[in-house]
Parts: C-alpha cells; structure tokens; sequence
C-alpha cells in the first residue's frame, strides 16, 4: 500500500483497523444526563472496559484491571532497559459522543480512497471532499467510516486501537528499549467527568498522553479552559383561554435570550484559530419553566470571564423587560487550559516532537479547539499533551478515519517508548542544573 510512513506503520497497519472495527461495534455512548454518581455513566462502556482488559491479559499485561469506582482500566508493560528512566503513560478513552446515533455501528473499509464523492449506504450521508477538504488529503489511502446512520466511534476508539496495537508490537518484540509504560483506558470524556478522579499518584507516570487528536502530526499542549451554563427561566403559566395579561411564556423569554446573544461573532461557526464562543447546545422546557445549556470556551482565562459576564448581562437585561418572570443563570468550570501544567514538564512534548520526527513526520503544532482527558490530568499534576488519531468529523455520521493515519500514530507511539530511553530523556538529563 501507498502513502504509510514508515515500513513500521505499514506492519501495523492490519492490527490497528481490526482493533478499530471491533471496538467500534461496541455500543459506548455516554449519558450526558448523568447525574455523575455511577461510573461509567453507561453500562456499554464496561462491555468494552472489560474487553480490553481480557486483550491485555492475553498480551501478558496481568495486572490489568477495572477501577471499581470510576470505570478506568489501568495496565503495565515492564521496561527493557536498565537504569533510571522515567514511566510514561498512554491514554484513550472508550465512550462515544452523545451527538450522534451509536447504536448498532456497522464500519465499512474504503480501499484505496478516489478522492470522490463516497455515498454511505444508509441514511443519505455522503463524504464530500468538498464539503471536508481533509479527504484531499487521504486520496489512495484506505478510510473506514460508519454505515451512514451512526457515528463512527473513532474519537476515541481510534486512539484505543492504536495504544493496544503499539502495545501489541513492543510485547512481540521485546528487544526494542522502552520504559515501564502506564495504559489506560477513561470513561465519559465526551460528558466531561470521565477523568474528574483520575488517581494520578497511584498511575505512577511522570508524564502521560493523550491518543485523541485528529489529522496527522497532532501535538497539542493547550486546549480551551472551558465553562458550561445552564440558564433557567421560570415564568407563571395558566390556560390559555383565559390567558390575556396573566401568562408569562418561560419558552418565549428563553428564545430572546438566545437570540439576543451575538450571532456575527462569539458563535463556533463564526471563530477559528483562537477565538472563544458562547454555544447553546440544548433548548427544552414548557411556558412554565425553560432550560438553555450553553457551553462558553476560551484560550485565554480573562476572556473566558468576559463571554461568561456577557452572557450573564444578556440574560439579566432580557429579564428585566418582564419582571415577573424569573431568570437564574448557573455558570461550572468543565477543565482548564492544559499549557501551563505542561510546561511545567516540557520534556513531555519534546519527546513527543522527536517520536514523530523518527516516524517521518513534521510535528503540527496547533491548540485544541476542545478539550480532552489530558486538560483535568494535567491540571491535577500529570503532564499529558495530546496526539493524533487519524480520525475526522467526529461527532457526526459523517466520521471517518484514515487507516494510513491510524497506523502512522501507532508506530509513532512505538517509537515514543524508545524516545523515552535515550539519554536526553532519561531522568538525569530532565533534572534542573
């Protein structure tokens, strides 16, 4: 096959999309109404959980095992050097985006991608270079996507597939030098409280990564620092027959608001590169009492504050029009801006820089338009920047991923685990003159 990075990626290549395709046939949509007291939020996500574990165990990784508590699944490969080097971890996690169908994902393999229009058997859906100028980029490479009618589960069983494939390949050749390497496997980060708990003491690593990422090359150190809002709106709602002067549409108030805040800027659709938003994401209620959850997202804190206070101002000035309704605005923080705990440990991106650069490839530099895992563990004292899947247009039944991609990360992380091994990298060279 054409366009693999390396003779290594290409070995891999096999593994990492039958991983993929058995991953992803696994039903681990998260709950984004859960009340945050059973771990994982959904039971899919243990059937997957569980399965890995059996996986490791056959690869010889015996203490692997479930977190009881909070649904991680935690495993150790040995080193096969000696000396001091530092213990690095990998880190994916298993749940699927709420945004999308996932039940019942059935993969497909596109051989040796046309660079056409591919029309999905089910539900209209079509990849459209046009319309997704990533797939000029993936002509003569192989892509798996859904049917048409569920997402994919790339994000993150992309990134699970090629942590358990690189694993796979240091286990069967025990002759490349690696550190003691940390897997892990996360419930529930795309509904934000899969890694709240992360035992980062009892992980033992010095510094992680986050599989999770998107095109080829992905080295991100910063995410948003991200809040979400829930504003609530209660009105006083009667018959409406004999409603003149008396109601008080909670539904209609909470429409103004929405459409009060800016919709020229501040919208996702609106901003690129580094810009923050403020984005409603869910709309429900009666004329008694309406819900708005927003999410507010920014890379530089202060501004962040600036789009919340916004949005407080929007909400309070839409209220005062009529006072006998009344409005509460609820603002949480979600995770921060993983930058400054990174580089705190900046050998945890220069490893990852040289690892790519053995693959064949030019580190792509760019800030998380997101957040993942890494931002709450790196926050919480584990450097953990993030690296590239091969995975695009997650969230969607549009999702696909390139299998050249898929296999470029895991020879990328292969080669990380002898990064890790050199003299720069070893913890003498890390230690402050």
């Amino acid at each position: 096959m054409a366009h693999f990075t390396s003779e290594l990626a290409e070995q891999l290549a096999p593994d990492v999309v039958a991983r993929l395709i058995r991953y992803a046939r696994v039903d681990t949509q998260s709950d984004r109404g859960s009340d945050g007291t059973r771990h994982p939020s959904t039971p899919g996500q243990l059937d997957l959980l569980h399965l890995l574990i059996e996986e490791l165990h056959g690869l010889g990784l015996t203490d692997a095992a479930l977190d009881e508590e909070q649904g991680f699944v935690f495993a150790t490969l040995p080193a096969t050097v000696d000396g001091p080097v530092e213990t690095i971890g990998l880190l994916a996690h298993v749940d699927v985006s709420p945004d999308a169908p996932a039940v019942g994902v059935e993969p497909i393999v596109h051989r040796d991608y046309d660079g056409g229009v591919i029309e999905l058997p089910r539900g209209g859906t079509v990849l459209d270079p046009e319309r997704m100028p990533e797939l000029r980029e993936a002509v003569g490479h192989d892509l798996v996507s859904s049917s048409g009618d569920t997402l994919l589960g790339a994000d993150d069983k992309a990134g699970v597939a090629e942590i358990m494939a690189a694993v796979a390949y240091l286990v069967a050749h025990p002759e490349l030098p690696r550190p003691t390497i940390r897997v892990g496997f996360t419930p529930d980060e795309e509904i934000g409280i899969g890694s709240l708990h992360f035992p980062v003491e009892t992980f033992g690593a010095r510094g992680a990564y986050t599989v999770d990422g998107s095109t080829r090359g992905e080295l991100q150190d910063e995410t948003f620092t991200a809040a979400s809002a829930t504003i609530t709106v209660t009105g006083h709602d009667v018959h409406p027959g004999f409603a003149t002067g008396k109601l008080v549409n909670a539904l209609r108030i909470a429409a103004r608001i929405v459409a009060a805040l800016p919709s020229d800027r501040l919208t996702p659709e609106t901003t690129s590169g580094r810009d923050g938003f403020i984005h409603p994401i869910a709309f429900d209620g009666s004329a008694q009492e309406a819900t708005i959850q927003l999410i507010v997202r920014d890379f530089d804190d202060d501004l962040l504050d600036e789009h919340v206070a916004l949005l407080r101002r929007t909400a309070e000035e839409v209220a005062a029009t009529e006072p006998r309704a009344r409005v509460e605005v609820d603002v949480r923080p979600q995770y921060p801006n993983m930058r400054r705990f990174v580089e705190q440990f900046p050998q945890v991106v220069e490893a990852a820089e040289a690892a790519l650069r053995a693959e064949g490839i030019e580190p792509l530099r760019v800030p998380i338009r997101g957040g993942t895992d890494g931002s709450l563990i790196s926050a919480r004292g584990l450097p953990t920047p993030n690296l590239f899947t091969g995975g695009h247009e997650y969230h969607s039944v549009r999702e696909w991923a390139s299998v050249q991609d898929m296999a470029a990360s895991a020879a990328t992380l292969v080669r990380l685990a002898e990064t890790w091994t050199t003299e720069r990298f070893r913890p003498q060279a890390a230690a402050p003159a």
